[in-house]
């Protein structure tokens, strides 16, 4: 009968297999959104905070009640803007 020794730690299997999940979740690359330090600026304004509230405020007592209505040509010229129709 032959006894073999005692595998040394470097080789133990369970060992490797954890190396690979840490490598697995350091290889997950996740999204990241910056904002620049203008538009955090622009956002403080008190002015713009309060008339942003404001219309915010007006179009959710609009919806609530059932007279707000969209005006499909604004909607349309926007969309042929941003594609630059």
């Amino acid at each position: 009968m032959k006894i073999n020794p005692f595998r040394p730690v470097e080789q133990n299997p369970y060992k490797r297999q954890m190396n690979t999940v840490e490598r697995h979740q350091a290889a997950v690359k996740t999204d990241k959104v910056e904002i620049s330090p203008e538009a955090k600026e622009m956002q403080q304004i008190p002015s713009i905070v309060k008339e942003r509230e404001a219309k915010v405020a007006e179009i959710k007592k609009q919806v609530q009640n059932g007279t707000y209505e969209v005006n499909a040509k604004d909607i349309a010229k926007g969309i042929a803007e941003f594609y630059k129709l």
